[in-house]
């Protein structure tokens, strides 16, 4: 018979030796390069073996998807898809077949820029994809159409930010937002789309880029500001994801450290891309509140979705956005605790069953909407009519005016 020191003494042993590896995963993240391989996850393409210009792959029609590139500033090549909604497709489809398919070296030159270009009532989203991945890799393409379903005369701008598929370059938290804003320009400036006319989606990571975008250009003299936002499955900040977020919905990160507060804080002091998306939305709404605009009403449309089985990030994190952005378009000396606004909520969000629970928050300046849906897990749910439905209600918020 064994003794119970003889079947402790393995079992300890594998213990500390799976603690110890964990530690040293840790102590690797450290260094900056494999803390963005993490972050980012852009060495994940997702689509070995498929070519991202051949966008038919994906069920696309023929020339539906035009892929091209776009320049930054710093000199940056990002692969870039132009999707082109179903209604107008079919208004075109002969001359749309006609041309050549694959990467197009000159965007401008092609029949659908100039039907996005030409048309006065067309709409645009420009799409930031979350980490890992390419343009056509897991949910997105089905997204695409989700959010063409949305209104039919929407346009879709989406990119792989520098370092990811095959655009050039290396992620960092400053150039994903050269590349946001990039996209922003190309469709502002040169497919000559105003911002009332755009509406941002993004999902995981992007979400981080789209409020970093929006507050940036907000910020600017005079300001730009989009018919809406919104963000799927977003994060209050890095620090906060590395304690909740597990890769694939089953590796943590620091979530075992979190019951550490000192060893936490002294691994957060690592960390190179901060992502502040908690702190930026509510300084974006708190500016658009005290904007005097007489083109404007509602200056801002924001919309979180988010799924309670959502193992990679949880839904806590648009709780935590949501508190922040509602304490924004109040007084500070009138702003809520978290357990305030919850209470808030519990008497005021509509009840929608098995389809989830929903809050509006609406104040002089705009409105914020919290969406949290049952299902749908953390890609899943960018294809669900839910989004179609907060895109729709994006644009119609500047139709109302």
């Amino acid at each position: 018979m064994l003794s119970v020191s003889a079947v402790l003494k393995p079992l300890f042993g594998t213990i500390v030796a799976g603690v110890g590896v964990y530690l040293t995963f840790i102590t690797l993240l450290t260094i900056p390069s494999l803390q963005d391989c993490v972050i980012y996850l852009h060495r994940i393409t997702l689509t070995w073996f498929q070519d991202v210009n051949v966008p038919e792959q994906w069920g696309f029609l023929r020339n539906q998807v035009i892929p091209f590139y776009l320049t930054t500033p710093d000199g940056e090549t990002l692969h870039a898809w132009h999707i082109l909604p179903l209604e107008t497709y079919h208004n075109n489809e002969k001359a749309l077949r006609s041309e050549p398919t694959g990467l197009c070296h000159d965007i401008k030159e092609r029949r659908g820029f100039r039907l996005l270009k030409g048309d006065p009532d067309a709409q645009l989203v420009i799409y930031l994809h979350g980490a890992a991945g390419t343009l056509g890799s897991g949910w997105r393409p089905q997204s695409y159409r989700t959010i063409s379903a949305a209104v039919p005369s929407v346009h879709i701008l989406a990119i792989d930010y520098r370092g990811f598929g095959i655009s050039t370059g290396w992620p960092s938290e400053a150039g994903l937002l050269t590349d946001a804003l990039t996209l922003a320009d190309f469709a502002m400036n040169t497919a000559g789309i105003p911002p009332e006319r755009i509406a941002i989606f993004a999902q995981s990571l992007g979400t981080a880029v789209s409020i970093s975008l929006a507050h940036h250009l907000a910020l600017q003299s005079p300001p730009t500001l989009f018919a809406g936002m919104v963000l799927v499955a977003p994060f209050a900040d890095v620090e906060l994801l590395t304690e909740t977020y597990r890769v694939s919905g089953t590796i943590p990160l620091l979530s075992p450290v979190a019951y550490f507060p000192k060893v936490l804080a002294f691994f957060n002091r690592f960390i190179i891309s901060k992502w502040p998306s908690k702190d930026k939305l509510a300084a974006l709404i708190r500016h658009c509140e005290h904007l005097e605009l007489s083109q404007r009403e509602s200056k801002y449309d924001i919309t979180l979705i988010h799924a309670e089985d959502d193992s990679d990030i949880p839904c806590v994190h648009s709780e935590i956005l949501f508190w922040h952005a509602v304490n924004a378009t109040r007084d500070p000396e009138a702003s809520l605790s978290y357990k305030e606004l919850e209470s808030e909520k519990e008497r005021r969000k509509s009840r929608l069953g098995a389809g989830g629970w929903e809050m509006e928050w609406r104040s002089r300046g705009g409105v914020v909407r919290e969406q949290i849906v049952k299902y749908g897990l953390h890609d899943q749910l960018m294809s669900y009519p839910v989004v179609s439905l907060a895109i729709a209600s994006a644009f119609h918020s500047q139709d109302q005016e």
